[in-house]
């Protein structure tokens, strides 16, 4: 009885990996906009931060291995995000961009394994597909920020280590992504441009071919479930 009720503990801790993740990307992205203007409450949007990096982990943590791996590329990065708190040096914000690149695509090459493995769709399976995406748009961020360091004035915005441009392309990045396209914030530079020329195609690309993924995967089922 003991042993039927741990295991269905499991199954259901197993169940909510993605939920939990994407409930922590979403809660930053509400509360960065409405945290970043006060300075002195800024450092909670470090502890969120730090937060999707352990609920990163969890999600990946089914085999030992990639749960170590994980936990390796999440430290330094967690090391210079709290050391920027502290610190405005230039290195740092270089090696913080390196850092998150690596780690977020690691979690969602991750991820997006696990997704073309499932034989069934389930809410947690469609967590996963929108998790990834979400993790696209971050990784561009620390893209264009690094593009930004190494190549100053590849934007139409000031300065990367000014806090206004930091936020203006976390927004340039999304709105490439869902390929809205506003205007407001120009790439300049050929880097710049390549970049947000590739991150509309992979945006795109993404949606047609995991739809196409889990609509084949449900029509499956359902002729499966007709027999």
């Amino acid at each position: 009885m003991s042993n039927d009720i741990c295991d269905n503990n499991i199954q259901s801790g197993k169940q909510t990996k993605f939920l939990l993740l994407l409930v922590s990307l979403l809660a930053l992205m509400l509360l960065e906009p409405v945290i970043f203007d006060f300075t002195r409450i800024k450092f909670l949007l470090d502890i969120f931060f730090s937060v999707i990096l352990f609920t990163s982990i969890y999600a990946v943590s089914e085999k030992r291995v990639t749960a170590i791996i994980a936990i390796l590329l999440a430290l330094p990065k967690l090391g210079t995000l709290w050391a920027l708190g502290f610190f405005t040096h230039p290195l740092l914000y270089l090696f913080d961009s390196i850092f998150g690149i690596i780690f977020i695509g690691y979690i969602s090459v991750l991820i997006l394994k696990h997704i073309f493995k499932q034989d069934d769709v389930t809410l947690e399976t469609i967590y996963g597909a929108i998790v990834v995406y979400i993790f696209i748009g971050l990784m561009w961020v620390f893209l264009y920020n690094l593009t930004e360091l190494l190549h100053p004035g590849s934007f139409s915005v000031a300065a990367i280590l000014e806090a206004e441009s930091k936020k203006a392309l976390y927004f340039f990045s999304f709105v490439t992504l869902t390929t809205l396209g506003y205007g407001d914030i120009t790439p300049l530079s050929a880097l710049a441009r390549s970049l947000a020329m590739l991150e509309a195609i992979v945006g795109q690309m993404y949606i047609a071919v995991l739809i196409a993924r889990l609509v084949g995967i449900h029509i499956a089922q359902s002729l499966t479930n007709k027999k």
